[in-house]
């Protein structure tokens, strides 16, 4: 009988280790054990008699060094032994046979382990942690595939963003928006008006405009706004001026950019695939159809890495994680169109998926258009003569010539080669627009310097497209063999002329609507996105204009019966110059109806011009006439023969003799009847008399001989357009002005010996110089020093003193220098001082050596209006109230010759020039409120023969006043401006019902129309 001893028995020194599972296992399997009670006992082994067994039995034995012992002895059993554990090797020994019959020895094992079992707290612990992790992993895997699955599908940015984009609504209400949110100053907001919208219409409504409709937006827009995202609305593409006339025919209409792809298809596949794989590539992926176009997230975290470790080297280049979306987003709305820091860059992601997801969740369509928006919008520069560029159509119309029909055509034909050679022509325009998807990185760089290397860039995409099997080898290769033009060089394509006449009306309109918003650019007004009704009637101006353009030939002038004696003799009459202004008169205002001429050229004869009209000058000054007569009459009528006496009258004003005189011998009180008197006085038209007027002697003639020596009443003197008449007319207006009032400067001169004289000359002096600074400041206010200087010139007749006396005064820091060019630049020949003289004379006239008096007497320039234009010179900003806190020893100064007496002759000169220059500010005054245009008007008598010029378009309106019967109606040009129609900022202004002014006496107007009448009739 042969047995076997099994044991079990600790394995420490030859044990194996088990693979990780293994032991995960095995500590699982022992846990499973917990619910049952571990019961401790000795295993002592076992003999197992196997004598005729067929196969031979295997026993378990330890590899302890006791069990090898017993082994060698021939024990037939083991002691102590203890249950299997993790740290139990088993080993397999050999059962007795008949050449070994001994059984093996096997040891006694170790006495069993004092180590307490494991708490049920420990193992629940365990059972934990496990757990724990298991499901950390589960949630990082579903995270990871939802995180995945949503970078490439949008689902829950779709309806996030949808929901809040759909809410984000406007319309249109009645009055003004307090629910209204205006665009910060960005490229796109800038250009469209849409930032300058608040100033605009303050402006307007100081011009008597109102608001009469304005976009209400929702309180999730307004939210947007105020979180400083951009508001999500459908932006144009294309924005310009629509000007219509009266019957809301169009006038002018303007589109920037000029040429775009009107649809998606309608734009050459070529191109679009070309700018996806250059931009964009995962843009137009049909397979996730709510994919947000804002974000490639692959981009994104590539650019992000590169510009982390960049941060460190601080050398390396990164590319660009901006999808077309962010991009559009950037260059219209992000300050200056750039991307400034992180802040800037997620508001346009998140603005740009607001506006992708406003119509619905799905992205496909808004897509196309992003696209599309793209094409047709990205700025690329600005040249000369052309200014900004939008759009790679009007790109390739601006930087290379191209039309924009052929080059669409062209580029479908680059891109069906089929095999066969690509068409040269083909290929460059495909490299050109190629050239232009590039150069928007840094337009100006690459299309404003001809050395950039736009073409060696052009070159390697082209290879790259190739490569990536975009466009064909065929392409590619015609392409290379290709060379761009010099952009700066190219000139655009020809468009065709258009006759200035043709025009006018809306160069008059511009104008005046640039005027209303104050800005001066017509190139800014031509770009607004802005909709104006004007007043103009289109079809009778182009009938007009059509008879004014046939005066040119001789024999339509001849058939028109302008041929004839006192007409147009036997010159050409293509030389004439004819311009046409109409007004209606409605019940609050005039409407301009007509505004044209036939002078082929941008000046606006009617509005633009400044011409020396000697008829218009002689019927301002009978105005001024007969308004003194009136005012006189109203003054007057109520005094009594006596009172009328005693009436103190100085003996050069002889109107108020005159009135005085028709007073006392005419018991009728009656203004119609003095005016027909008025105008039965009598005037010489003799041509000998010389006249101080201006600073000098001038001598005048007639128009027609025959009149020389005549003595005819004003009456007849306008009939037959007599100048000594108007003349001496005009000096009549200018003595009563200068002479109307007891404390006068004149008057004040008459009593030397007053002992109040000194006092009240230093009250006279303030009182006269704040006047004098009220009425100047504006004049000047806002003026750049440029700007103030022309304006003083263009009445001044110059001379080196002259110029000399008026430099010195406004500049008098300036350095001989600059005042030897100032002289040199407004005399009329440059050679006329040498360097010696200008010396002198800069010496001469300097502020220590020359009075502020003396030098505005030396300029013939009110020193008063030299000094606020030095003033504002250094102080721009100054107000009103600082300029005549500032000016009160300069006022003093100013009429300090009052107070000397010695040098009479001198003075009393001096003193004449003087208050002729104070009298023609009154005869101003009264101009302007009749329509005069010009903020002044020469000083001298020639003004009533033309010297001070005038406008046509300002004679219309004074015979609006007269017809009206003195009462000065708004003219109106332009009835209502439509801003950002369709958008969160649209605003509709319209004019507000006009108000009358009464400028002119009722009776006066009624006598002023019947003597035109009858210059008209004879």
């Amino acid at each position: 009988m042969q047995g076997i001893a099994v044991g079990v028995g600790e394995a420490m020194s030859n044990k194996r280790q088990k693979p990780f599972f293994f032991r995960v296992a095995r500590q699982v399997r022992e846990r499973l054990r917990i619910a049952r009670p571990k019961q401790q006992h000795a295993y002592a082994g076992a003999v197992l008699h196997a004598a005729n067994a067929p196969h031979p039995v295997h026993a378990v034995h330890s590899a302890h060094p006791a069990s090898a012992a017993s082994h060698a002895h021939g024990s037939s059993a083991v002691a102590g032994a203890v249950p299997p554990t993790t740290e139990h090797a088993e080993q397999v020994l050999p059962l007795p046979s008949n050449d070994n019959p001994t059984p093996p020895d096997i040891s006694p094992a170790p006495p069993p382990s004092n180590k307490p079992p494991k708490s049920f707290l420990r193992r629940l612990w365990g059972w934990f942690k496990l757990l724990f992790w298991l499901c950390l992993l589960t949630v990082i895997a579903v995270l990871s595939w939802l995180v995945w699955h949503e970078t490439h599908d949008s689902h829950y940015q779709a309806q996030y963003f949808h929901e809040h984009a759909r809410q984000a609504t406007f319309s249109l209400g009645d009055g003004a928006s307090k629910a209204i949110r205006f665009p910060a100053s960005s490229p796109f907001d800038e250009r469209l008006g849409y930032a300058n919208l608040p100033e605009f219409l303050t402006k307007l409504r100081q011009k008597d405009f109102d608001i009469v409709k304005q976009a209400r937006i929702s309180p999730k827009m307004a939210e947007i706004a105020d979180m400083g995202l951009f508001i999500p609305y459908r932006e144009k593409t294309q924005v310009g001026l629509d000007l219509a006339d009266c019957h809301q025919q169009t006038l002018f209409s303007v589109r920037y950019p000029e040429r775009i792809f009107p649809s998606f298809e309608a734009a050459p596949s070529l191109l679009v695939k070309s700018l996806l794989f250059v931009e964009n590539r995962e843009l137009l992926d049909t397979h996730y159809p709510k994919r947000n176009p804002a974000v490639e997230w692959d981009r994104l975290a590539k650019a992000v890495l590169e510009q982390a470790a960049n941060g460190f080297s601080g050398e390396r280049k990164t590319a660009g994680g901006s999808t077309l979306a962010t991009q559009i987003e950037k260059y219209r709305h992000s300050p200056e169109g750039r991307t400034s820091n992180i802040k800037d860059k997620l508001r346009q992601m998140v603005s740009a998926s607001l506006r992708a997801y406003q119509g619905s969740e799905e992205t496909l369509s808004a897509r196309r258009q992003i696209l599309l928006d793209y094409l047709n919008t990205v700025p690329l520069s600005a040249k000369p003569g052309f200014g900004e560029v939008n759009g790679i159509g009007d790109g390739l119309w601006v930087w290379y010539g191209r039309d924009f029909q052929d080059s669409t055509q062209l580029l479908t034909k680059a891109e069906s080669v089929d095999g066969n050679a690509v068409d040269p022509q083909a290929a460059l325009v495909y490299k050109e627009a190629l050239s232009l998807m590039i150069a928007q990185r840094r337009p100006s760089y690459y299309l404003g310097d001809p050395d950039s290397d736009l073409e060696q860039l052009t070159d390697a995409h082209l290879r790259l497209l190739a490569a990536n099997n975009v466009i064909t080898p065929q392409l590619r290769d015609a392409a290379l063999q290709a060379r761009l033009a010099s952009a700066l060089k190219t000139k655009p394509a020809t468009v065709p002329n258009q006759s200035f006449v043709t025009r006018k009306a809306v160069t008059a309109m511009r104008t005046h609507l640039s005027n209303l918003l104050g800005d001066s650019r017509l190139y800014n007004v031509d770009r607004l996105d802005l909709s104006v009704v004007s007043t103009i009637n289109a079809e009778v101006q182009q009938s007009i204009t059509s008879v004014l353009r046939e005066l040119r030939d001789a024999e339509k002038a001849k058939a028109a019966g302008l041929q004839g004696k006192g007409m147009l003799g036997n010159g050409d009459p293509a030389n004439v110059v004819y311009s046409f202004t109409l007004l209606e008169r409605g019940d609050d205002a005039n409407y301009l109806r007509v505004q044209t001429d036939n002078f082929d050229q941008p000046l606006d004869i009617n509005d633009g011009a400044k011409l020396d009209l000697g008829s218009t000058a002689k019927l301002r000054t009978l105005v001024s006439y007969l308004d003194i007569v009136g005012n006189l009459f109203e003054k007057y009528q109520g005094m009594d023969a006596a009172a009328l006496k005693v009436e103190p009258v100085d003996p050069k004003d002889k109107i108020k003799q005159w009135e005085l005189d028709y007073h006392q011998h005419t018991e009728e009180r009656d203004l119609p009847a003095m005016l027909q008197a008025a105008l039965e006085r009598k005037y010489s038209a003799s041509t000998g008399e010389g006249f101080f007027t201006g600073g000098g002697m001038h001598y005048f003639g007639n128009f027609n001989a025959s009149d020389n020596g005549r003595i005819m009443s004003v009456r007849e003197g306008l009939r037959h357009s007599v100048n000594l008449v108007f003349v001496r007319l005009m000096r009549d207006v200018v003595h009563h002005y200068m002479f109307q009032s007891p404390g006068s400067s004149a008057t004040l001169l008459q009593d030397v010996d007053d002992p109040r004289r000194a006092a009240y000359l230093s009250k006279f002096a303030d009182r006269e110089g704040k006047e004098f600074i009220n009425r100047f400041y504006p004049k000047y206010k806002g003026k750049t020093p440029e700007q103030a200087e022309k304006i003083l010139l263009q009445n001044l007749h110059p001379t080196p003193n002259r110029l000399a006396a008026l430099y010195q005064t406004i500049a008098p820091d300036a350095s001989f220098a600059q005042f030897a060019a100032f002289v040199k630049e407004n005399l009329p020949s440059q050679n006329e001082l040498s360097n010696e003289k200008l010396e002198r004379t800069f010496t001469q006239h300097a502020a220590q050596n020359m009075s502020l008096a003396d030098r505005g007497y030396v300029a013939r320039v009110h020193p008063l209006e030299l000094w606020v234009v030095g003033y504002l010179r250094k102080n721009q900003n100054a107000t009103l109230a600082q300029v005549v806190a500032a000016s009160a020893k300069e006022r003093q100064e100013v009429y300090s010759w009052l107070f000397s007496t010695h040098r009479k002759h001198a003075q009393d000169k001096r003193i004449a020039g003087l208050l002729e220059v104070e009298g023609f500010l009154e005869v101003h005054r009264q101009w302007k409120r009749m329509g005069y245009p010009f903020d002044s008007m020469v000083p001298s008598y020639a003004s009533a023969l033309g010297a001070s010029a005038d406008r046509p378009a300002a004679l219309a309106e004074m015979m609006g006043i007269i017809i009206n019967q003195g009462q000065r109606k708004p003219t109106y040009r332009i009835t209502s401006l439509h801003f950002a129609q369709g958008t969160p900022y649209e605003t509709l202004v319209q004019r507000a019902p006009g108000k009358a002014e009464q400028v002119l006496n009722k009776d006066v107007a009624q006598a002023l129309a019947g003597v035109i009448r009858e210059v008209v009739s004879s």
